[in-house]
């Protein structure tokens, strides 16, 4: 394994980009970030003069040859834009979902595959201390019998208020057509995962809601260990206008164990909150994991064993910091993390179109 110091460009500067990419890339050594691009001309001049970077066009920056790596943080599902940085010879962590069809995320893997680059997706949690220590405490508490993941899901704008982000400006007439064009690709993938028959509420139901943030919980799942569900009962909550609906599912992990997801829009409240319950015959395990728009924060395990109740000391560095680790020893040839790939991504979609099925 080689070190390396990777210089970057960050493709899309919305909330993620901002409130964690940039500054994390900034701050870590053996990191440069050295451009930036975004339809939005004036965030994106605004972002590179604070961090020192050059504001490119897209183009400008998957041709740029002091940009080693590539993240993708555009709007909407991934694939097309790191197919873009890996033919520019790019490595390439790519934001989630990476794809909104199995067939298009495994074009994305071929294209890596075939040139000998690095794609990642940003399953961020999957590199978690606290996912890590949790899988190794399964082995205290018994056969397992129930594991529940639930979800408290606001709005963005009260996660984000200590960030104290700017509005973004309207943008340009120019740039139309090229939203025009990535909104008539998304429909299109769209067409490959539910039908072309699906109506608006269950192509907004997958992309939105089971592809935006669900997408997250089957990480989780994968990597403790369990595996995923084959998703047997589903209900929809307050599915009646344009606000995401709360869902109820149930299913069964290969191991046996019973798998309860319960998933709630809550826009009146102003933190996020998701917690992974884990029963075994023998103690529990819960874990308070942590939001996703604050760089540091820690998640906090707990594990009720016969050897008692206690939280496992962790390591200060969060999540986001070792994915950025976990990407740069990946492409300076250690073994990627197995849990944050394209078959992962793969294997999410087919699950996530199981539960769509149980739930519509």
């Amino acid at each position: 394994m080689t070190p390396v110091t990777l210089r970057w460009g960050v493709l899309g500067l919305g909330t993620i980009a901002r409130a964690v990419h940039l500054p994390l890339i900034a701050r870590t050594p053996g990191h440069e970030l050295v451009a930036v691009a975004d339809l939005d001309p004036a965030r994106c001049a605004d972002l590179a003069a604070r961090y020192g970077a050059r504001a490119l066009d897209p183009g400008a920056l998957l041709a740029a040859a002091d940009v080693d790596a590539v993240l993708v943080a555009t709007p909407g599902r991934h694939a097309a834009h790191a197919v873009d940085a890996l033919r520019a010879g790019k490595h390439v962590l790519a934001e989630k979902p990476l794809a909104l069809s199995e067939e298009e995320a495994r074009g994305a893997a071929a294209e890596a595959a075939a040139r000998g680059l690095h794609l990642q997706v940003g399953y961020m949690k999957v590199h978690d201390r606290a996912v890590v220590a949790a899988r190794g405490a399964l082995r205290g508490i018994g056969d397992l019998r129930l594991v529940q993941i639930s979800v408290r899901h606001p709005l963005d704008a009260p996660q984000v208020e200590h960030l104290r982000l700017s509005a973004p400006d309207p943008l340009p007439a120019a740039v139309a057509g090229l939203v025009a064009a990535a909104e008539a690709a998304e429909e299109r993938a769209l067409d490959a995962s539910v039908g072309a028959s699906a109506s608006p509420a269950v192509r907004r139901l997958f992309r939105s809601v089971l592809c935006g943030s669900v997408v997250h919980e089957l990480s989780l799942l994968r990597a403790l260990g369990l595996g995923l569900p084959e998703f047997d009962h589903g209900d929809l909550l307050a599915w009646d206008g344009p606000a995401p609906p709360t869902i109820v599912a149930t299913g069964r992990l290969a191991g046996g164990a019973r798998f309860v997801l319960d998933w709630a829009w809550t826009p009146d409240r102003p933190d996020y909150r998701e917690t992974v319950r884990i029963t075994g015959t023998a103690g529990d395990l819960e874990l308070e994991v942590a939001p996703p728009y604050r760089l540091d924060a820690p998640s906090v395990l707990t594990v009720v064993s016969p050897a008692g109740e206690h939280r496992p000391p962790l390591g200060a560095d969060g999540a986001f910091q070792r994915q950025l680790e976990s990407f740069a020893a990946a492409v300076g040839g250690a073994q990627p993390h197995p849990e944050a790939g394209v078959e992962g991504a793969v294997a999410d979609l087919t699950a996530l179109r199981g539960l769509l099925g149980v739930l519509v």
